[in-house]
């Protein structure tokens, strides 16, 4: 196990790769440590678990609310846990999101650890500490930023995950190339997603070369106030597609990145080669790019967004492909992009 330290506001996490999830109990005793996890994960990977309590729940993303946390809360006080235990949230990026927002505010607060089990939660979700649930149609409307003690990469459960969710995860990475590394983004031209569920070693650099970026990221504007914005490319309009249709988030913001990299080319100069090498590397992920969409009902959801200043919102454009910058467009000028060029 390789231990990678970071200071967040005066508190330490420490990033364990190549681990075995037994290795929690280097962290904290293992009779007050309490694991949260998908029920799914469970059942594959129940030999990790029989060391620990255990709570479990449906980790899809319609499960990702209030009732979800209250019903997680409810199961915490009759197995009397209190402030002397350590909540490990193992899973996805719904669970580990969810195992966040428990551990800030159960008896506010007890000690966080965390698991991640998909691509998308290894290089995005985990990370950073944002977390919350979901308010009906308004993706993570409700949550705390949160601190984990550690996170915890056993990349055994990667042997288990479906096609599907290494898909979904995909469109994080590529978004992190998009953004701050050109040279990833022509790496993944040169790949495809089989080649990295077929080959683990390079599956396992390709996700700690994206743990590298974002942590950098988040550690350089940790309160996103100016350069971690970015990371939301793509997410603008993949959150309002996500929860109208239905869609998968992965394929969601995918879907919301071609959106984003066709209004670069509108207003910031970004090239037309580049938005259909953009397009062609999310087809050749096996992403989604394309969504028939209702203007009206996509418009009502970004005026509820987390980036929202106004009458504007704080929109994530590229200036080439590595490259990003952030801007405030009028939900009038982003009106008259979807009428024009979307």
């Amino acid at each position: 196990m390789k231990i990678i330290e970071s200071i967040f506001s005066g508190e330490k996490v420490s990033v364990c790769f190549d681990a075995n999830f037994n290795n929690v109990n280097n962290f904290h005793s293992s009779d007050k440590i309490l694991v949260l996890t998908d029920q799914n994960i469970f059942t594959l990977h129940s030999q990790k678990f029989t060391n620990f309590q255990v709570i479990k729940v449906d980790g899809s993303e319609k499960n990702k609310t209030q009732s979800t946390v209250d019903n997680i809360i409810s199961q915490m006080l009759q197995l009397d846990i209190d402030k002397t235990w350590l909540l490990v949230g193992v899973g996805g990026g719904v669970i580990t999101d969810m195992a966040g927002y428990v551990a800030s505010i159960y008896k506010r607060g007890i000690k966080l650890g965390l698991a991640p089990t998909s691509i998308l939660g290894m290089t995005d979700a985990a990370i950073g500490g944002k977390n919350g649930v979901n308010v009906g149609m308004y993706k993570n409307m409700v949550g705390t930023t949160y601190r984990p003690t550690f996170i915890l990469y056993d990349f055994t459960f990667l042997d288990t995950l479906p096609t599907a969710e290494w898909i979904n995860g995909f469109a994080e990475i590529i978004k992190h190339a998009c953004i701050k590394d050109e040279a990833m983004f022509n790496e993944l031209e040169n790949r495809d997603i089989n080649f990295y569920i077929n080959n683990r070693t390079e599956a396992t650099a390709m996700i700690k070369k994206n743990v590298a970026l974002k942590t950098a990221v988040v550690l350089a504007d940790e309160f996103e106030k100016a350069d971690r914005f970015q990371l939301n490319f793509g997410h603008t309009f993949g959150h309002a597609i996500e929860n109208l249709y239905n869609i998968p988030h992965g394929h969601a913001v995918s879907i919301g990145m071609l959106m984003a990299a066709k209004v670069s080319a509108e207003i910031n100069n970004f090239d037309s080669v580049s938005v259909e090498r953009l397009k062609e590397l999310l087809q050749q992920y096996k992403l989604t790019v394309s969504q028939e969409i209702n203007k009206e009902e996509v418009l009502a959801l970004l005026t509820k967004d987390k980036k929202r200043a106004g009458d504007a919102i704080n929109f994530v454009l590229l200036n080439s492909i590595g490259n990003a910058t952030v801007k405030q467009l009028s939900f009038k000028t982003i009106q008259s992009l979807l009428d024009q060029t979307l």
